[in-house]
């Protein structure tokens, strides 16, 4: 049985993918199959668009404020799958959608990716992890090298003119003030939200 929805909270999350272009250092993935509140994430395969949709029957959709494209894949990796179903969640239960993501899809589909979020996305969080471009690529080992930082940058920089909320984060006890003062910095500059993540087991 795939574990294609699954509550954190009062949010409903939706797991699409196991695929990534990131092989980070800390990913949960390294070490778990799962979140605290949630069977096992892992995917023995990628649910069609049509099975993803018809697992929203089975919730209460009135118990959550949000739904938040987020598994233990990264949700861009199927762009189109995940717009989709993102309509689906507009047009039947109107709520809130976040999309939890690395900031690369640009990059991975080379093509400008963030107007296709205009209308379907409320919030964006990216993962900055770090201040520094050399730093970034050791933590996230992504598949473009050093350009992957400044690729996430600018995802972010023009995300922001198609959704209403972007944020960066970072996650305590990884980084020095003086490195969050950096990243705090960095937000201030692209005019999106900055946000420490605590550490997760």
């Amino acid at each position: 049985m795939m574990t294609i929805l699954y509550e954190v909270h009062k949010n409903l999350y939706v797991n699409m993918t196991n695929r990534c272009n990131c092989a980070c250092t800390f990913c949960l993935r390294k070490t778990k199959d799962h979140m605290e509140e949630s069977n096992s994430l892992w995917l023995d395969r990628e649910p069609t668009v049509k099975e993803v949709k018809a697992e929203f029957s089975k919730f209460d959709m009135d118990n959550y404020e949000e739904v938040v494209f987020c598994g233990f894949g990264e949700p861009t990796m199927r762009l189109e799958d995940m717009l989709e179903v993102m309509d689906f969640v507009k047009e039947n239960y109107h709520k809130p959608i976040r999309i939890n993501t690395n900031g690369l899809a640009s990059l991975q589909y080379q093509k400008d990716v963030p107007p296709l979020f205009k209308n379907r996305v409320d919030t964006v969080s990216i993962s900055l992890n770090t201040p520094n471009p050399e730093k970034y690529y050791l933590l996230t080992k992504n598949r473009f090298g050093l350009e992957g930082f400044e690729g996430m940058l600018e995802f972010a920089k023009e995300v922001k003119n198609y959704v209403p909320n972007v944020v960066l984060t970072t996650v305590d006890t990884t980084l020095t003030k003086e490195e969050e003062a950096q990243c705090r910095q960095i937000c201030e500059n692209l005019g999106v939200n900055y946000r420490i993540r605590e550490w997760e087991e």
